[in-house]
């Protein structure tokens, strides 16, 4: 009987999306209007190409955002190396920036086509992927059955799944049976992932790690690295990072608050720059004195907040500082990633809300390079304490690089797990290059 329900929730599932497609383009204008949407680029959400497809067999490889794009770097730079060409499709101006940035024009980047059957068959008959790479947790029910129908094996590297996420699925079995049946093969960053995976009905299921720690150090310009650190001296300095609604505000009370104790500098970089006006207006009425990256702004003795309000600049900021609080955990849920600034050689605060990086923060909890806070007077004295006793800060920074030294590995096991996929199609890519669509 289940099987039946998901496949009528399916069916209408389709039909909806056939009857919002003549409208969604208000949605997609809405959204634009807001800088969430590349606006000369609006075609490519409808399937629509906007450069020529390379001869040869082609991956797709899908990430949804900023996290999951750095992720899958040195996996496409792998199925590059081997002759193979790549499209890649992220869901957010912000990742596409860091696409291009850390892949360059060897990849050809697109927007993701909507999940409506109109716009994936279009974007599936024009590229003709011989494999589709997703990352992480991007289940879109009409894509997977499209790729499924055209017979394109669909493989999950990365694979996670929140608390929210596995319960969500696990109250509807049939629907979830009738999605994850069609991926070939699921590579999970964890055992309890994996067994999440496999309750849900995808097989096989293979472990590999987490790929984020496999990549490379995140870009910077030195140039620029020596201009700041010479503006600042020897003020003492900390990061807010990755932060969500609240977070911002927390990060400017601390800054007061030590503010004269250790002639602080305060670099706050929000997940979202675009709230940035918001979020220097409410800077400003703390009385805080602002300087934006955007704007050039030196940073002088009375600036109390640099604020870093451009995207694929995190190694600029975290080379900044040695300690780094990481947001979304503090007021919103989930967390974000700390293994950026381990491995930058910060010592780490976070708010306890980590479960989308549970098993990260373990281990660098563990190993005593990472420290949960409660509320902002405990991010506050944590922030103090660290700034202030040099020899524990060292410690922590150097346990956070061991750790994630130790951690490193998923790259590999992830490109096992793909050869049998992968192999076939670096003999075609020598052997028989196919002609342009």
């Amino acid at each position: 009987m289940r099987g039946v329900l998901a496949r009528v929730a399916l069916s209408a599932y389709r039909w909806i999306g056939v009857g919002l497609y003549p409208v969604i383009g208000s949605y997609l204008a809405f959204r634009g209007a807001k800088g969430k949407e590349d606006r000369s680029r609006r075609r490519e959400r409808y399937g629509r190409a906007s450069v020529e497809r390379p001869n040869g067999p082609l991956v797709w490889f899908h990430a949804a955002s900023v996290g999951e794009t750095t992720a899958v770097v040195p996996l496409i730079k792998e199925v590059r190396r081997r002759g193979i060409s790549v499209v890649l499709t992220t869901g957010t101006t912000s990742s596409a920036k860091v696409a291009a940035a850390r892949l360059g024009s060897g990849v050809i980047h697109q927007y993701v086509p909507l999940d409506l059957k109109p716009a994936v068959s279009r974007f599936l008959d024009y590229w003709h992927p011989d494999l589709a790479i997703i990352a992480e947790s991007e289940i879109w029910p009409m894509t997977i059955l499209e790729l499924g129908a055209r017979h394109i094996p669909q493989v999950l590297v990365n694979g996670r799944l929140s608390d929210r996420s596995f319960k969500r699925w696990k109250s509807r079995p049939g629907l979830a049976d009738a999605l994850f049946e069609n991926l070939a093969l699921v590579i999970a960053q964890t055992e309890e992932d994996a067994e999440r995976f496999r309750t849900l009905g995808a097989l096989p299921v293979l472990v590999s790690g987490n790929l984020k720690v496999d990549t490379d150090s995140p870009p910077y310009d030195p140039a620029v690295l020596r201009e700041y650190r010479d503006q600042v001296g020897d003020r003492k300095t900390w990061a807010a990072i990755s932060t969500f609604e609240g977070e911002e505000a927390a990060a400017g009370n601390v800054h007061r608050v030590l503010k004269e104790r250790l002639g602080l500098l305060t670099i706050i970089v929000p997940r979202h720059p675009e709230r940035c006006d918001a979020i220097e207006d409410m800077l400003k009425a703390k009385g805080l004195t602002v300087a934006r990256r955007t704007r050039g702004d030196p940073l002088t003795p009375e600036t109390d907040v640099f604020l870093g309000d451009t995207i694929g600049e995190m190694g600029l900021y975290l080379r900044m500082t040695e300690v780094a609080f990481v947001g979304r955990s503090l007021f919103a849920e989930g967390g974000q990633n700390p293994l950026e600034p381990a491995m930058l050689g910060c010592a780490v605060l976070s708010g306890a809300n980590v479960q989308n990086f549970r098993e990260s923060y373990q281990k660098l909890a563990k190993s005593g390079s990472a420290r949960m806070v409660r509320d902002v007077e405990m991010l506050a004295k944590g922030v103090n304490y660290l700034l202030t006793h040099d020899d524990v800060r060292r410690t922590m920074i150097e346990a956070g690089q061991e750790t994630v030294q130790d951690m490193r590995g998923a790259l590999r096991a992830t490109i096992k797990g793909l050869e049998p996929y992968i192999n076939p199609l670096t003999v075609k890519a020598r052997l028989h290059p196919r002609e342009p669509s």
